[in-house]
């Protein structure tokens, strides 16, 4: 540990956003084969599992029992795009059609930096988060770098010269717009209630847990309990942002044939998928963050008390892991969510989106923030 901290700064960066790119790219991966197996589950049928190496299937009941959970699916897959026949069609306007899918990679791995995934406490009894750039403005960075993502979309709807590609990059423009406002609203009253006055003002998400961490009952409750409307406004519009069904309408099949990615496949289009899993997984540790207590194991219990419960204020690499573990439990657990949803809940038609996204989400949105703003006022005076 005091090697680690001893390296330049660039070093332990450069360090730190590759372990962190070699978690949460493997979780995308992941996604994708966890998401029939959970289909499957759902509509009570086995899913994938077929796929098995030679070297697992001479193994007596190792490899078929790994063989019937879909272990080897994913290896699979990645293999299938990585070596299929990489076709760009003659109508496309090739530069930007080819850039698209990787210009989508970019703003799913960026927001990373700014989001904390742990903690552990310094000898002073601090709790010191996990995070790559600890900046006060982490929410607006993942805000402004994630909204970068919808060029990806347009540009591979127009360049692939399509009406229906075409017609998919303008869903995914319009559909950005009409919830980004709902998203951004709902948050507001979160940090209303963090940067009370006398306090340094941020809008760092280490803050919204460190709030959540606080003795008493408000100052130990989670903003779910606190704030409901609003984390259900900024969950449906995360749906939405993410392009998860029921707001699926930018590929819709129905009427799309596949929306923005309809001239796309191999590993042109694995990446399109990629970048949707990683936004989900940045999506839902946002919501984790700002809602369901981040790295606290359970309301009005805070990491700190764990660690004074098992003597681990000491071992900051033991509670840092165990707080990692926290995390990625209660984000995996949102990522069945949207996976539950998407097979329960049927496509919304595109004029029930813009309905719901201007007529009920936003008014909703703005009710809630006067009520909080309001009564945060009142509370203060």
């Amino acid at each position: 540990m005091s090697l680690f901290f001893q390296l330049p700064v660039v070093i332990q960066m450069a360090l730190k956003g590759l372990a962190v790119i070699c978690v949460i790219f493997p979780i995308a991966g992941a996604c994708s084969m966890a998401e029939r197996k959970v289909c499957a589950w759902i509509q009570d049928r086995p899913g994938p599992n077929r796929a098995i190496p030679p070297w697992f299937a001479w193994m007596p009941i190792v490899g078929p029992a790994l063989q019937k959970l879909g272990a080897f699916q994913l290896i699979a897959d990645g293999l299938k795009f990585l070596f299929k026949e990489n076709q760009v069609p003659g109508h496309v306007n090739r530069f930007y059609f080819v850039a698209a899918p990787f210009l989508a990679m970019i703003p799913a791995l960026s927001t990373v930096t700014v989001v904390p995934f742990g903690a552990y406490i310094d000898p002073s009894g601090h709790t010191v988060p996990l995070i790559l750039a600890n900046l006060d403005v982490g929410i607006l960075a993942v805000f402004a770098v994630a909204s970068l993502g919808i060029y990806s979309m347009i540009l591979a709807g127009w360049s692939s010269n399509s009406k229906y590609s075409f017609l998919g990059g303008v869903r995914a423009s319009a559909q950005l717009i009409s919830y980004e406002l709902s998203l951004t609203l709902a948050v507001i009253p979160v940090f209303l209630w963090i940067n009370a006055p006398g306090r340094e003002g941020t809008l760092g998400l280490g803050r919204a847990v460190e709030f959540q961490s606080q003795p008493g009952f408000w100052g130990g409750s989670w903003f779910i309990f606190i704030m409901p409307v609003s984390a259900l406004v900024f969950l449906i519009a995360l749906f939405a942002e993410t392009n998860r069904l029921p707001f699926d309408t930018i590929e819709s099949e129905a009427d799309l044939v596949g929306g923005f990615h309809t001239e796309y496949g191999a590993f042109k289009w694995g990446l399109f998928f990629v970048a949707e899993y990683l936004n989900m997984i940045i999506g839902s540790a946002v919501f984790v963050l700002l809602f369901f207590g981040g790295w606290n194991p359970l309301p009005w219990v805070p990491l700190s008390a764990v660690a004074g419960w098992f003597g681990l204020a000491g071992h900051p690499v033991v509670l840092g892991f165990v707080s990692v573990c926290i995390f990625l439990a209660k984000v995996l657990f949102m990522i069945f969510f949207f996976m539950w949803v998407r097979w329960t809940v049927p496509r919304f038609r595109y004029d029930q989106v813009m309905r719901i996204g201007w007529r009920i989400l936003l008014p909703l949105a703005i009710a809630n923030l006067l009520v909080y703003a309001i009564g945060i006022a009142l509370i203060q005076h």
